[in-house]
């Protein structure tokens, strides 16, 4: 049986209509679409799903709407995190009350905690819910990395589960691979580094490029489980454009803008995203129409 949060897990976009609410019925069309391409779990309310700029509402909304489209058939890992621990644990009761099974709590951005105050940080978390706590590690973005040391104080808090590690440092994502307690789960961060972080002892992947191909992405990491490397890198290969091209500019206006091309969103945005500069658009697109993704879905079909 295969153990929560590991294999492939998605980070779902929030599709939005035209007038910038929630589109509800986008979001379960998405849902049933993942769970039909075989993928593990699925993360919504995260960064890739715009959770900053989501009301508490609308997440807790979200969520019950994935956590019921889902069915049961696979685990739900919602977000949870921020800068303002007080706020993160109300989040995260919301969300445990929608339904989750999980929560994955991005490190406090812009106030640069310490070592300890990331410890006592998600210990506060974890005090308030029952439910299993991936830590997510994106430096990048927030400007906290968590070393080593740090993580492996936050593993001895009996419900912090794994960690997303998004640092890009694949020095650090080893050490982290072979200093964490049995038991403990690795998840690549970034889909493009998912084959080695895989090799050097990780447990799979949060993706974002498996909202536009889920069932690639879970042949890749398949393969990968079961020491096919070789299978895992012929996806991997023809999947890389992909990967590469939803970073074109910040994470999630290009999959967006992907999954618009595919028929299956509104191109809508909340400030302070707005849409891809044009030359973005005609790369995203580009990629797209290469990989035969290109179609006539109910949003397109509609216009």
């Amino acid at each position: 049986m295969r153990r929560n949060w590991t294999g492939c897990g998605t980070a779902l976009v929030t599709p939005f209509r035209l007038d910038g609410t929630v589109d509800e019925v986008a979001l379960r069309r998405l849902v049933r679409r993942q769970i039909d391409g075989g993928i593990h779990f699925l993360a919504p309310c995260g960064t890739t799903g715009e959770s900053p700029t989501l009301a508490a509402a609308e997440r807790r909304r979200v969520v019950e709407i994935v956590v019921e489209e889902a069915g049961g058939a696979v685990p739900v890992l919602a977000g949870a995190g921020g800068y303002d621990t007080a706020e993160v644990v109300r989040t995260a009761r919301e969300m445990q009350h929608a339904g989750a099974q999980g929560l994955l709590s991005v490190t406090p951005y812009y106030n640069k905690p310490t070592s300890d105050g990331l410890v006592r940080h998600y210990r506060t978390i974890a005090e308030s819910t029952p439910l299993p706590i991936v830590v997510y590690n994106v430096p990048g973005r927030t400007g906290c990395n968590v070393d080593v040391p740090t993580l492996l104080r936050l593993a001895e808090i009996p419900n912090v589960v794994a960690v997303k590690e998004a640092s890009g440092n694949m020095g650090q994502i080893c050490d982290v691979c072979g200093a964490v307690p049995d038991g403990f789960i690795v998840l690549s961060g970034d889909d493009a580094l998912t084959l080695p972080v895989m090799a050097a002892g990780g447990h799979g992947i949060i993706s974002v490029a498996s909202n536009e191909v889920p069932r690639e992405m879970v042949a890749m990491v398949e393969a990968a489980e079961r020491n096919d490397f070789a299978a895992a890198r012929a996806v991997h290969r023809r999947l890389l454009p992909l990967m590469q091209v939803n970073f074109v500019e910040a994470n999630p206006v290009p999959v967006k803008a992907a999954l618009a091309a595919m028929g299956l969103l509104a191109p809508v945005y909340r400030l302070p995203l707005v849409p891809p500069r044009r030359e973005s658009r005609a790369a995203i697109e580009r990629v797209i129409a290469d990989l035969g993704l290109t179609g006539a879905g109910p949003v397109a079909a509609a216009r």
